[in-house]
């Protein structure tokens, strides 16, 4: 069985309506010349982990991305959902950029539209249309690196929002457009 993706299909998957041009610039020029993308991630919710080699020689695993999918779900209503390929590289780009050997704390990766609605009526600052429903964003931070110097990580990879929550110890990064909160 193939458990690979192609160009193709990585382009459609990406969430960002890139078109193929774009891929060598910025972030994704850095990406370009990188064949192999690890992740090493904890959901703090479920406690589990995963480190996994997700692309190899530039071909993207399905299995491994099933595996990450499911550490990245919803932890109140156990549904999970396909997270933009987009959002993984900018993921293991900035875990590399910080020391590969870290694990990334997940606090929220998935949000289904009913766990959306129920954080919005129950606190502030979760956006109606938030990018956690389409698996194009993830609350994130890093043990033992600065949730400061995480942020400005982050910022340098110009490759979607980045929200700046230091007084809950997080930040979330998503792969719309460029854009900076606290």
């Amino acid at each position: 069985m193939n458990h690979s993706i192609n160009r193709r299909t990585f382009l459609s998957h990406l969430g960002l309506g890139l078109s193929g041009s774009l891929l060598t610039t910025g972030v994704w020029a850095d990406l370009a010349g990188t064949k192999d993308r690890h992740l090493s991630l904890r959901n703090l919710h479920t406690n589990e982990s995963l480190t996994v080699t997700y692309c190899r020689n530039g071909q993207y695993d399905s299995g491994a991305l099933y595996d990450i999918n499911q550490v990245l779900r919803d932890h109140r209503t156990n549904d999970s959902h396909q997270m933009s390929l987009g959002l993984l590289d900018t993921l293991s780009l900035l875990q590399a950029s910080c020391g590969a050997n870290k694990e990334m704390h997940i606090i929220s990766g998935y949000r289904s539209p009913k766990s959306n609605e129920h954080l919005r009526s129950n606190s502030q600052g979760v956006a109606k249309r938030s990018l956690h429903m389409t698996g194009q964003a993830a609350d994130i931070r890093i043990p033992g690196i600065d949730i400061e110097e995480l942020r400005k990580s982050a910022a340098k990879l110009k490759a979607g929002g980045v929200g700046f929550y230091p007084k809950s110890g997080f930040i979330h990064l998503d792969v719309g457009r460029v854009r900076y909160w606290s």
